[in-house]
This record gives C-alpha cells, structure tokens and sequence, in this order.
C-alpha cells in the first residue's frame, strides 16, 4: 500500500506541475489512501468537521453562500471555483505549446518565459506556482484578451469588479503563506517594464508601478523590487536575463503602505485654535487636498500616464457594502476589528481610486493567500474575491513541501470535550480573559490567568525545549521561536508578564522584582533580578508598529523596558552613544522583530514574540516552531492568517528525490483543522545554515586570488574551405538502452492461457546506408552559416566521417534495434557527438570563437554571497575569495583539500553561487552546464593558467557532451579570443587517486607550457 499523507505528506516537487495529490473526504480530511494522479482541483474545501450543532459562528466560518446569509440571489449563484479551473486548465494548455510561435505573446515576453521555465539552473528557482501566477496574468493580458473564445473569462473578471471595485480593473491570485508572493511581484514587474520599454504605445503595458502594502515592516521587505536596491531580486534571484536588466532599471516603483493615504493635517492646531483662526469666515483648510496626498504618497509617478498597482495581503483592500452593519456583531472584540477592517479597506482603496483619478491606473494585481472579504465588509467573511483567477492553496504547497506542516492537538485526555480543548482554547477561557484596555491592565494579576491557558501554554513550552535541545545538537546558532498571538494589550501583557517575569513599583516608587517568569528561557530577569541585556521575550503590537504612526503613549509605557533595553543593545553593537530621542521607539521595535531568528543582528536571542493582532501578515521569520493563540477566530481565513506566521520553511535544499524534506510547526489555541489524526512525531531539527560569501579582506592582502570568468552565451565556428575530418574518443560515443527508449520487449499474458512475447522490431528493417545518410543529413545543419544557408558541397565529406563513427563502434545500441538511432532525439545526441569530434580535430586552428554576453561579459568571485545548510569546510585566507566551500559530495571535498595544499595553486573557487556556466546542447536542446571548480594554477611562465576542474564518478551520456564541449568549443573559443587569459579544463574520475593525478596534472602543464 502505498505511504499515507502521514507517512509521506509531500508528493511533488517544489519546481514542476504538481503530479500528484492526497484523497481528501467531503470534510477536507486526508483519507489512508494512496495519492491520486493529477493535480489538485481548485474546490476550496475548508477542513473543519461538521459541528453537531449549527451555531451562528459556523454558519461564518462556512466558506460558502447560504440563504441564512443574506445574500442576493445573483450572488448565491456564484462559484469561483469552475472559472478558476477553466483558466488553469487553458493555462495548461498553452504552457505546453512547444513552439514559442504559437504563444502569441510578445518577443520579450516569449523570453522571459523561457527564462524562468529553465530546469538546468543551480540552486533555489522560480517554484512553479511563481511561474504559474505570473503565467496566469500574462495569459489573460496577452492571449485570452485577443481571441473571442475566451471573451467570457474577461466578461467575468470585469463583472466582479463591477459589482466590488468600480472603477478599477484588478486581478487576484491566491498563493499560500510561504510560497513566495514578493519574487511573483517581481516577475510581474519585469513583464510589464521590459514591454513597456520596448512597446511604448502598447496599451497593456507601464513601467509605473505602485506597490501598496499594509504596514511598514512588509515596506521595507519589499526594497528589493526596487531596481536600484543593491538586494533587488532582479538581479540577485536571477529573475530577469542579463540583456533586460537597462529595461528594469528604467521602472520607476514607489512603495507605500495604505496609510499614507490618509490626508495629514497641515497645521496643527486644537480644535479652540481651528475655532479662533475660523472667526466668523469660512472653516480653514488644515488637512491635506487629495493632490497633496498623491503626492506625498506616491511622488515620481504623478509623472506618468496609467501605472500598474500591486497589493500585497490584498485582502485588507475592497469595496465595502451598506449591508452588514459591524453594529450587529456581538462580541466586542470582534466587532472592534471588523470597524478596523473597515476603515483600513476604505481609506486603501480610495487611495487608489485617487491615484487612477489623477494619472490612470492600467490594472490592479491583487496578491494574497487569503483573498477573501474580511468581517466588517458587509459580504459573509470569507467570501471569495469574485476576480480571483489563480488559487495555489496551502493543502497544494504543503503537498509540495513549499511551507512547514502546520500539528495541532487531535486527542487529549479529557473524554467529556467534543474537541481537544486546545483546538479551541478561546471558547473555554474567553469568558475569563481581560475585557478591559491597556490603561488599567496594571491592576491585572499575571497569576490569576485561566488554568487552561497556563496548562497549554506549559504543554507547548516542554516540547519546544526539546525541539531546542534538538537544535542545539546540530549547532544552530539562533533559537527557536515562540509566538502567542493575542486579542488585545491587557491579555498580551500579561501572558508576556507571566512568561517573562515583571517588576512593580514599591512604595517609594522604586522599582521591585516581583517575579521572574515561569518559563525559564523565556526569562527577561536573571537569578538576581536585574533585567538581562539581550531579552529572549518580546512584546510587541503590531497594528501600531505597522502604522508607521508613534506608539501610543500606554503602549510605549508598557514596552517602556524593551525599548530601553534593545536601546542599550544597539548601542553596544554600533559604539554610538544614543539618547531617548535619537531613536524613534516604533522603529527599533520593528527592526527586533524583522530580524528575529538572524544571526548577527538585533533580534537574533529573541525566543518568545507575545503580539497583539497577527504579528505582521508579512513577518517572514523562518524559525517559528510554536504557536499558541489566544483570542477568538471567527473563521478559517484568520486561522490560516495566523497559522502563516509559522510555516515558512528553513531548508530550501532537496533531497536525494528531489523534493524538500517535511519541517513542521506545532500549533495550540487555533481551531486549524488541517490533520485531524494522531501523529507522535520527533522534534524536526533544521540543518545548521552557513553563509558563504567573497571575503574582501583577503583580495585587499592578495588580490590575485579573486578569479574572473567569461560568461559565453555561445560559440562561432568558421566553416572549413576543404575537407571535414573528425577524430573520435570515449566521449564520442552514444549508448542507447531501454531506460532511454521504453522497453523493446514485453510479456503479455491473461489470466490463463498461454502467453507471448511482443518486440519493437520493426526498428531494425533500416538499412546501414539508409541510416547514415539520414544522420549525416542531420549533421550537415550544425555546419549551416549564420543566415542558416546549408554547405551542401560538404555532404559527402560529412557522410563519410558519420559512417567513421558508426563502423568505428560509437554508436551502442544495447538491448535496442539500431534503428532508434531515427528517433529524433537520439539522433541530434549522435549528430552532436559527432559534431563536436569534427572541432577537437580542428582545435589547434582558429576557427572557434566564443561568443560572450555583450551586457555582462565577464563575472568575478567578489560577487559571492549566499547561504547553505550543506557540509562545509572554512577556506584557507591565502588561497580562496570565498570564505567555504560547499561539499555536494565526498569527491568535492577531497579535490578542494587539495587544492588546498598544492603549491601550484594561486587561488580557487568552488562554482557555487559563482554564476559560471558553459552553454552546451544535450540533442535538440540547449542546456547549461556548470562545472565544479576554477584554479588560478601557477604554470612557470608569470602568467597563471586558469584551470576549471569537474569531478565525476559515474559518467552518463550529459557528462560526455559537458566534457567535449568544454575541450572542443569552450576552451579553444575562449583562449582563441586572446583576451581573457589560458584556460584548460580537467576531469577526475577517480576519488582515491585526485591528489595524485592533480599532481601530474599540475607538473604536466606545467612541462608543456614550458615547452
């Protein structure tokens, strides 16, 4: 039978179409079944068990439209999920297109989708739901709008912003928590810039672009779409081609959270002053016209005609409806964030109305993992965005190990409870927590907190201490975190009190250790009640950090401490004497929480976070393990919210089957019925990560060891004027077998009788002059000029070089017909072979030229920085930029020990986060290759020789090609240049026998240099 999702929760790889997908029953529960074939529908179950009772509260969690809701009938009629499926299913169809052609997109939209659909990349890649979003866009913009098939889609998408937000065009996709919304926008941008660019009068496309976010601390993640930010992940993720990147940089992108829409005062008067300056005329103007406000709000682009908006946690933006009225919700706290909701919405999408009004907004890209209508919108919460047009659901991203694996409690020992009682741990303490605000939560007693709230949060804290444990085993240098998630200031104060300790004023006034904390490393006090210096618990309220506003004045009374203490920190760090004033108290409580679980940086000691809201809905720590919420949750759209704040992954490293190994976060007070089964499971532990990077010191002491490398985008051969000669090696040789062709042979059988044996033999019946003739046709096209014209003078010469190679034995047909050699595939894998020993023969001429990017033609070791949870050994000062080398394997690490140690050597680099790669074709298709090493080798001349350096153990037919392409075209194309320096390249094959043969290789080039 095969692994249940318990056993084996990921099925696919984070980089291709998702294959395969769990059985879920009617309630969104994983069944003990094997996984189905195909993708996973977009149906958008919710996995919460049906309550025995149907009570006001499940009637709004359901995600669904029901005549108790009140909607009209139009509206119950709508069901996102057919149109949602039709555009993936006519997204999947075109993606599969073989032919750029047939697309029916712009050229440079054509390249940018082969760019990012590329397989032959080292490290961390656009994930496929990234390319399928942005896919999804283009389609829309670029296909369905021009072809009347598919008017219908666009008649819907404009219908539901109709109805929700007049007046502009927005298009959401919804992506999970973790699965990387930020690189999606960046795609976005180059798509529209680099066509904006190159089509001016094109109406689809700006280079203006407004990036509205909800707070400040997502602001300043997003730096890196700015095309000037020296992290933009234009660059640095290797999103866009070298050739657009002038395109990119001609973007002009402002990033702003929906707050500054709000129209400031201008003059700060009281409301006697506004009086006294009125007298008996008209009111003044003391706040800020509407320009003004686009001004201040949005600057340069008040430049430019019809700009593109992206929303990140677009969820926050929307038309609200008369009907609903907040006034309706019973509980207080409920009904206060519904008002919130509201006004926030409000004020973001009349920001952009006025921005449209003023200069024209082209279209609205709408991202979130939960776009769905919030409570106080006057739609039923968790309503759909009706211009939803891609949905990559979490059940989808955990299944494809793109986010953790979110535990909650599916069994306790209290039998008479319908529910573990820490599924919903609000409906049991509610009634006991704190109603009042901060002003008065002093008088509150941390000790007298509802027993089930201090029993849960004790079960939580004893399995992070051996996931703590766990981690310090391993060596990782930052500690696990902690958050609880509350509803207001009085409850996070004391449940931070609880855990952390607390002081109270005597009566003098003097300040007096009352407590330590019941959480020994969560303690804010050491054993003798002074405060410690780096806190392990923070307290934090994120609807006023994020705000961008001063902290309230109660609120900074109560982080009063915390903001002292990581004062005195940041001074102890930078050696800058700061006063009180010299440091806003809001920003340096966001900069601890941005950089909790960072190594080197403010936040890094932080263990325990107590937030007030969600904690940031673009916090993107990777190091939560534990999440205890304590408040109510109206929906499964707030507990997906703040379960997100967990289940970002640490290790984006596959594993031996390509695909990402399980991580988890544990999960109490948060009714997320995502497994509903028992699972005793171990502490994960992540992998120790390691920055790698160019260390600048030693260039300063050495600068010979920073190594410089062409990047060649291709190669230009001079056609020969007389004769075509070839010279054959082990690398020339093609082996063809079952496992590349399918089986030739099969049994065939029934339940009884007799059975027989049936054969692919009809691919014998070609003739050997038949076959060379077919092959030789295919080989004279790779010597076709550049204007494609063929040299057919030079037939017989090739024909006669191809029948060489297959009298000589080359081509192996093992346990196959010869004729599969007419597979085209196969036979652009013989005609290269056969190619490229026609240029070994040709090597001591110059004939081969390579061709090198003209924007970027060379690349260097400084740029070097990247982080890994691989093995690593620490790089001698003397003899590599780059402070570790990356060991993939055992051969590796043994080749860098000795390079290490070999007087030769004048400097190395392992190729990895280096960006060199040789271009090389595998049959019909172009490929890059990335060796594993380069030497600066010291050859006796005063000039090094640079030497790239493979190490292979098993050769497969890729690795031939790799090899003569690098001493057939690279190499020769390279030095045949005359500018870039001597290259030569090397292969070892045998891991006992690197330090001998390297050895020989270094004192044999050195001979024949010399020479």
């Amino acid at each position: 039978m095969a692994q249940s999702f318990y056993d084996r929760p990921i099925l696919n790889s984070p980089y291709e179409v998702p294959k395969l997908h769990h059985a879920l029953d009617a309630d969104g529960q994983p069944l003990e079944l094997p996984p189905n074939q195909g993708r996973r529908p977009c149906d958008f179950v919710t996995p919460v068990p049906k309550p025995k009772k149907k009570s006001s509260k499940a009637a709004q969690a359901a995600m669904v439209f029901e005549d108790e809701l009140g909607l009209s009938a139009e509206e119950q009629e709508y069901n996102p999920k057919p149109i949602i499926n039709e555009i993936r299913s006519h997204v999947a169809t075109w993606r599969a297109l073989p032919s750029d052609r047939d697309w029916g997109v712009t050229p440079a939209t054509a390249k940018l989708l082969h760019y990012w659909r590329r397989t032959e990349v080292e490290g961390v890649r656009p994930f496929f739901c990234q390319v399928e979003a942005v896919e999804t866009v283009i389609w829309l913009t670029e296909v369905a709008s021009q072809r009347k098939q598919y008017a219908h889609l666009w008649e819907h998408v404009r219908a539901a912003n109709k109805q929700s937000s007049p007046d502009l065009l927005r298009i959401a996709m919804k992506m999970a928590t973790g699965s990387g919304k930020t690189t999606v926008m960046a795609m976005l941008m180059a798509w529209q810039a680099v066509n904006a660019v190159r089509s001016p009068t094109s109406s689809h496309f700006s280079r203006g672009f407004l990036i509205v976010t909800p707070g400040i601390t997502i602001k300043d993640r997003l730096r890196v779409l700015l095309p000037d930010d020296p992290d933009n992940y234009y660059e640095h993720r290797d999103l866009v081609p070298h050739e657009m990147l002038g395109e990119i940089r001609k973007a002009k992108v402002v990033i702003t959270n929906y707050h500054s829409f709000k129209r400031r005062e201008t003059m700060d008067l009281s409301r006697v002053g506004k009086g006294l300056l009125q007298g008996r005329g008209e009111a003044p103007m003391t706040t800020e016209t509407e320009g003004q406000m686009l001004q201040r709000a949005c600057g340069e682009l008040l430049a430019m005609k019809n700009v593109v908006v992206i929303n990140d946690e677009a969820h926050h933006c929307y038309e609200e409806r008369p009907q609903g009225s907040v006034e309706e919700i019973k509980d207080s706290d409920i009904k206060a964030e519904a008002k919130e909701n509201k006004e926030a919405a409000r004020l973001w999408i009349n920001g952009i109305k006025a921005l449209k009004r003023k200069v024209g907004v082209r279209a609205v890209y709408d991202l979130s993992a939960t776009p769905f209508f919030l409570s106080g919108s006057g739609y039923a919460e968790g309503t759909l965005f009706p211009w939803v047009v891609s949905d990559f659901s979490l059940m989808d991203a955990i299944e494809c190990g793109i986010v953790k694996l979110p535990r909650v409690p599916v069994a306790d020992n209290l039998p008479i409870a319908e529910m573990p009682i820490y599924r919903k741990l609000w409906d049991h303490i509610g009634k006991d927590m704190p109603k009042k605000g901060a002003k008065k939560s002093e008088e509150l007693n941390p000790l007298k907190l509802p027993r089930p709230l201090l029993t849960a949060l004790d079960a939580l804290y004893n399995h992070y201490l051996k996931v703590d444990e766990a981690w310090k085993q391993v060596g990782i240098k930052v500690p696990p975190v902690f958050i609880v998630v509350c509803n207001n200031t009085s409850t996070s104060k004391l449940i931070y009190e609880y855990i952390s300790g607390w002081d109270r004023p005597n009566e003098d006034g003097e300040l007096v250790n009352v407590h330590r904390g019941h959480l020994s490393l969560f303690r804010n006090y050491d054993e003798h009640g002074n405060r410690i210096s780096r806190a392990p618990t923070l307290l934090i309220d994120s609807a006023q950090l994020e705000s961008g506003e001063a902290l309230d004045p109660e609120f900074r009374k109560i982080a009063a401490p915390e903001i002292e203490q990581f004062r005195r920190e940041r001074q102890e760090r930078t050696g800058r004497i700061e006063s009180v004033e010299d440091i806003d108290d809001a920003e340096l409580l966001r900069e601890v929480m941005n950089t909790v679980g960072r190594q080197g940086r403010l936040g890094e000691n932080v263990r325990c976070v107590v937030s007030v809201s969600m904690l940031t809905e673009g916090w993107d720590a990777n190091t939560v393990t534990h999440i205890l919420g304590v408040r109510a949750f109206g929906t499964q759209l707030l507990c997906e919210q703040v379960v997100g704040r967990g289940l970002r992954r640490q290790s984006y490293e596959l594993n031996s089957e390509g695909l990402f190994d399980v991580e988890y976060s544990d999960v109490l007070g948060i009714p997320f019925d995502f497994t509903a089964k028992p699972v005793v499971v171990k502490p994960t532990v992540p992998k120790v990560t390691t920055r790698v990077h160019a260390v600048k010191e030693r260039v300063a002491a050495k600068p010979e060891l920073e190594i410089e490398f062409p990047r060649v985008e291709g190669y230009r051969v001079d056609l020969p004027e007389e004769r075509i000669t070839a010279k054959f090696t082990e690398d020339s040789r093609l082996r063809v077998d079952p496992t590349m062709i399918g089986p030739t042979a099969v049994t065939m059988g029934g339940i009884v009788g007799q059975q027989i044996e049936i054969r692919a033999e009809g691919l014998s019946d070609q003739r050997p002059s038949a076959i060379a003739y077919n092959l030789a046709s295919h080989v004279l096209k790779r010597f076709a000029g550049e204007d494609g014209t063929l040299p057919v003078h030079l037939f017989g010469q090739v024909r006669r070089v191809v029948r060489e190679w297959l009298d000589g034995g080359y081509f192996e047909p093992k346990a196959v017909p010869k004729g599969v050699i007419d597979y085209l595939d196969i036979k652009e894998q013989a005609a290269e072979r056969i190619f490229l020993a026609c240029q070994r023969f040709e090597e001591g001429e110059n004939r081969i030229k390579a061709i090198l990017n003209s924007y970027n033609p060379k690349g260097s070791s400084r740029f070097v920085n990247f982080t890994t949870t691989k093995a690593v050994f620490e790089t001698n000062p003397k003899r590599s930029h780059v402070s570790h080398v990356v060991c993939d394997s055992d051969w590796e690490a043994e080749l860098a020990r000795v390079l290490e140690h070999h007087p030769s050597v004048i400097g190395y680099v392992k190729n990895q986060g280096l960006g060199f790669e040789v271009p090389y074709r595998d049959g019909s298709t172009p490929r890059r290759y990335v060796p594993d090493f380069i030497v600066r080798l010291d050859v006796g001349t005063g000039e090094p020789l640079n030497l790239i350096l493979e190490t292979k153990g098993y050769r497969k037919g890729d690795a031939q090609l790799k090899a003569e392409t690098m001493k057939t075209m690279w190499v020769p194309g390279v030095n045949n240049l005359g500018t870039l320096g001597n290259w030569a390249f090397e292969e070892f094959t045998d891991v006992f026998a690197i330090e001998s043969d390297f050895a020989a290789l270094a004192d044999g080039l050195s001979v024949k240099v010399a020479a």
